[in-house]
């Protein structure tokens, strides 16, 4: 059986165990700091996005409220517009010569 071709030509490895593990060492403090550093970072954003969130309920609470402020003065001009329109409709009626009763009668 034929032998594959470069089979002999492996280059012989050179074990130093040694350096091999002070690297891998370095790399698992390095990467156990970035971790420490991802970690605090997210800590703080998640800190941030908690204040961020209440703020945001108390600004739609305030919203809410505003809008029904507004809703509810939007119908108070609309009734009190309307209750000075039937009083100058009623005055107008009172000068062209139409007594009160008249006026009942015709509102009925």
């Amino acid at each position: 059986m034929p032998r594959t071709k470069g089979s002999k030509n492996r280059p012989k490895t050179n074990n130093d165990y040694a350096s091999q593990i002070a690297e891998k060492q370095e790399s698992i403090v390095s990467l156990t700091a970035e971790i420490a550093s991802i970690t605090a970072n997210i800590d703080t954003l998640k800190a941030d996005l908690k204040e961020k969130k209440t703020a945001l309920k108390k600004a739609e609470k305030e919203a809410a409220s505003l809008e029904a402020k507004k809703a509810k003065a939007d119908a108070k001009a609309t009734e009190e517009a309307k209750k000075a329109e039937a009083e100058a409709v009623l005055k107008q009626l009172l000068t062209s010569g139409m007594s009160a009763d008249e006026i009942l009668e015709k509102l009925k």
